[in-house]
C-alpha cells in the first residue's frame, strides 16, 4: 500500500463555517457530550465510544445527517460514525439524533483524512460510505477530490476483510474516476464487476438534494466495492 502520510496532505474540502440558525448552535452547545467525539492523539476505542460492541459504518462528509440518520434508524443493531466538517451539517444531525432518539450515532467534526490517519485502529470497520462528495469539477481543482488511490489505500486498511466501499456521485466524470481507481485498487473488488456501475441498493435513502436532482433529470451513479484480502 502507499504511504498513508501522503494522505495527510490532501485537503478535499474547503471549511466553509456559514451560518448557525439558534437550533445548531443550541445542539453543538448542549448535545456534543452526548454524541461528539474528540479527537486526542490517542487512537479511538470505538467499543467505548459506542459503548458496545457491533458492526460499525463510517460516513465520510454526511452534509446535514439524512442518509445516516435514516440508516442508523433502520439498523439499530449496527454503529454509525460520521465525519462532517461544516457545523451547520453537524448541528442539524445533532438535533435529529436528539429528535428520534437515536443513540447508534457518534459525530466527528474534523478532516476525515486526519482522522483515519490518525484516530482509527486498522481494520476496525464493516462500511465506508461516501455519498456526493465534493466533485471539484474545474480541471486544476482535480487533485482535491477524496477519491484518489492514497485515500483508497487509507479506506481500505480501515476496513476488515468481507467490508465494504459505497460511493455515490451526481458528476458522471467524477464517476468514471472513481470507477478507474477502485477496479485498480487491488484491495477492493467490484460487485457488479470491473468497470460497471451498482444499483442503488434500498440501503442508501434518497435524499432531499439527490430527490431534486432526479426531478431535473440528473443520474446518479453508485459505486460498491468489497474489500479483498
Amino acid at each position: 500500500m502507499s504511504d498513508t502520510r501522503e494522505a495527510r496532505v490532501v485537503r478535499s474540502f474547503v471549511r466553509r463555517q456559514g451560518r448557525l440558525t439558534a437550533g445548531q448552535q443550541r445542539a453543538l452547545d448542549s448535545l456534543w457530550g452526548r454524541y461528539g467525539v474528540d479527537i486526542t492523539p490517542e487512537p479511538l476505542d470505538l467499543d467505548s465510544v459506542f459503548g458496545r460492541q457491533a458492526p460499525r459504518t463510517l460516513e465520510i462528509g454526511f452534509g446535514n445527517g439524512a442518509a445516516i440518520a435514516a440508516m442508523a434508524a433502520a439498523h439499530p443493531e449496527r454503529d454509525y460514525l460520521g465525519i462532517e466538517v461544516h457545523r451547520p451539517g453537524v448541528g442539524a444531525l445533532l438535533l435529529t439524533l436528539e429528535t428520534q432518539g437515536l443513540e447508534n450515532v457518534r459525530v466527528i467534526c474534523a478532516d476525515a483524512v486526519e482522522v483515519m490517519t490518525a484516530a482509527l485502529p486498522d481494520a476496525c470497520l464493516a462500511a465506508v460510505h461516501v455519498f456526493f462528495p465534493d466533485p471539484w469539477h474545474k480541471k486544476r481543482h482535480h487533485k482535491r477530490r477524496l477519491i484518489q488511490p492514497v485515500i483508497v489505500d487509507l479506506i481500505a486498511r480501515k476496513l476488515h476483510v468481507g467490508g465494504y466501499l459505497h460511493l455515490a456521485t451526481d458528476w458522471e466524470d467524477y464517476a468514471q474516476v472513481m470507477l478507474q481507481v477502485l477496479d485498480a485498487a487491488p484491495e477492493f473488488r467490484n460487485t457488479a464487476g470491473a468497470g460497471n456501475f451498482s444499483i442503488r441498493p434500498e440501503q442508501r435513502p434518497l435524499t432531499r438534494f439527490e430527490q431534486r436532482g432526479q426531478r431535473l433529470g440528473h443520474l446518479v451513479w453508485d459505486l460498491i466495492y468489497t474489500r479483498t484480502d
